[in-house]
């Protein structure tokens, strides 16, 4: 009984982990977002103000720069929240461990 309730508890803190993850990507989300449209209204209204016209505002890398370089901070953060990587993923894992188990078995068969 106590093994099982000791499997629930880990399941508990991983679900709970799981979820301060998503937490902390949603909140890291929103800030993107908020600060990202503050700093771009903030920069096209000064652009407006020296003479530049709302499609130069717009348009100017400046504009975009924190969007685009943030972004890609964002986007990795993603990647890691979802557990989504394309290279090192649970199959390659699962591949890896089975090659290598393999690898063991043949090597261990050539002593016997």
């Amino acid at each position: 009984m106590e093994l099982m309730e000791n499997g629930e508890s880990k399941k508990f803190k991983k679900a709970q982990k799981r979820v301060e993850e998503l937490k902390a990507f949603y909140g890291h989300l929103a800030v993107y977002l908020f600060i990202n449209t503050f700093i771009t209204l903030s920069k096209v209204v000064v652009n407006m103000n020296n003479g530049e016209t709302l499609g130069e505002s717009l348009w100017d890398f400046g504009t975009f720069a924190v969007w685009f370089f943030w972004g890609i901070g964002l986007m990795f953060h993603a990647l890691k929240v979802f557990s989504f990587n394309p290279l090192f993923g649970r199959n390659w894992e699962k591949k890896q461990i089975k090659k290598y188990m393999e690898e063991d078995e043949k090597e261990a068969k050539k002593y016997r």
